[in-house]
């Protein structure tokens, strides 16, 4: 999985975002970048998030920014990766909802999703990789990483 996203340059490493909604929007650059989502996708990505709460925190640090499923503007089903060096929080009150690891949908195509899904689950059921995903620079550091845990 970590090679796809190097080879689909689905990845993206910063410092840090303004806050939440600037993080969510960085998370989708690279995927707005080859077509596989329209500029509308990430505001989407947002009012849900506003109308919801922060859904998208899956685990301490780890959030998945999608929207709900048949969004407009999405052509490609895929999974996006971003890292940031300083977490952003998604609740101010709530250090558990701060993330680090931003892992972005794309879908429309529900069998491919799915697979997505469960390959995502590896990846992020593996405690060392996480913490790998974490220290990593570039996407050197990636493949390296997949390479090492995941081959």
């Amino acid at each position: 999985m970590l090679r796809d996203f190097v080879e689909k340059k689905h990845y993206k490493f910063a410092r840090e975002a303004k806050d939440w909604e600037d993080a969510v929007r960085m998370s989708c650059e690279c995927l707005e970048e080859d077509g596989t989502v329209e500029e509308n996708y990430k505001e989407e990505i947002i009012a849900c998030i506003k109308k919801y709460g922060p859904y998208i925190i899956i685990l301490p640090d780890i959030a998945m920014p999608h929207s709900q499923e048949g969004a407009e503007g999405v052509h490609k089903t895929t999974i996006a990766f971003m890292k940031l060096e300083k977490p952003v929080s998604f609740d101010a009150e709530d250090p558990e909802k701060d993330a680090q690891l931003f892992f972005t949908l794309a879908s429309c195509n529900p069998d491919q999703h799915l697979n997505n899904m469960s390959r995502l689950s590896e990846l992020l059921g593996n405690e060392e990789v996480i913490a790998e995903l974490k220290k990593a620079k570039d996407s050197e550091d990636l493949l390296r990483i997949q390479e090492r845990y995941l081959d």
